[in-house]
């Protein structure tokens, strides 16, 4: 297991590290554009800030499998503690993707807005199409105030830091006396209209993707310190086993040289 979590490791590595300057600049270039001053600056949907949060949307990204370590438990404490901070469940619209999120949920008795499992190794941008629908649906209908999206960012090999980051309503970015000013062809108001449902499915795509490098990684790590683990206790058993055998062949050594010598006189 951990040779195959090795090798999916890298290729989860790649797409990762792949993927980040797309997202990062998109999610700039959105800020930036949220904050530019116009008639409708505004005006679109997902960009209503609003001032009480009675319901929050929350997307938790654990992985299907275990035998990852503490991943999956870490992203589901941060989850629970949000749900908590948040008003608990009844004030929360929970979607999961992965098993193990799933499955504790569920458990819980806490309801689940939509869920998602077998993502596979290699998922698409399509792959987060619906979870994207359904958090800017229920914002743009007021279902919820705010919405946000809980994973374990890849940070290295060794280190998978959970992260929460805010999906909706996008924060625009603070402009300061310095910035440059850009022509925009068209409005900046349309390009908002057409990124903005592509900024969300980005972001979602890119948490996906860090999830994954995140749960092969701590995969390979577990499994490395399982194998040390179970070689450290065979080295234990066996030392254990060689002490029992030579104590038990100096018994009979020792009982055949007294049954000699009584024999002899």
């Amino acid at each position: 297991m951990e040779m195959v979590a090795a090798s999916r490791m890298r290729r989860a590595q790649n797409r990762v590290l792949a993927a980040r300057p797309y997202s990062e600049h998109i999610q700039s270039m959105i800020a930036d554009l949220a904050a530019r001053p116009g008639p409708d600056a505004a005006a679109h949907p997902l960009l209503q800030q609003r001032p009480t949060r009675n319901r929050v949307g929350l997307i938790v990204m654990t992985a299907d499998r275990g035998l990852c370590g503490a991943l999956n438990s870490n992203v589901i404490r941060r989850a629970t503690a949000d749900i908590l901070e948040a008003g608990g469940p009844r004030s929360v619209d929970l979607v999961t993707v992965g098993r193990r999120g799933q499955d504790y949920m569920l458990r819980r008795g806490i309801r689940l807005e939509a869920t998602f499992t077998q993502m596979g190794d290699a998922p698409d941008i399509v792959a987060v199409q619906p979870m994207a629908k359904i958090v800017m649906d229920q914002f743009i209908r007021g279902e919820i105030d705010a919405a946000f999206i809980i994973f374990p960012k890849f940070v290295n090999t060794l280190v998978q830091r959970v992260t929460a980051e805010q999906l909706l309503p996008v924060v625009p970015a603070k402009v300061s006396g310095g910035q440059p000013e850009y022509i925009f062809e068209p409005s900046p108001e349309e390009i908002l209209a057409a990124l903005l449902p592509r900024y969300v499915e980005v972001q979602i795509y890119q948490a996906l993707l860090e999830t994954m490098a995140s749960e092969q990684s701590a995969r390979m790590i577990a499994m490395r310190n399982a194998t040390d683990n179970a070689k450290e206790l065979i080295d234990t058993l066996t030392l254990s086993y060689n002490k029992a055998r030579q104590a038990a062949i100096t018994k009979e050594i020792t009982e055949i040289a007294v049954g000699s010598g009584a024999l002899g006189r």
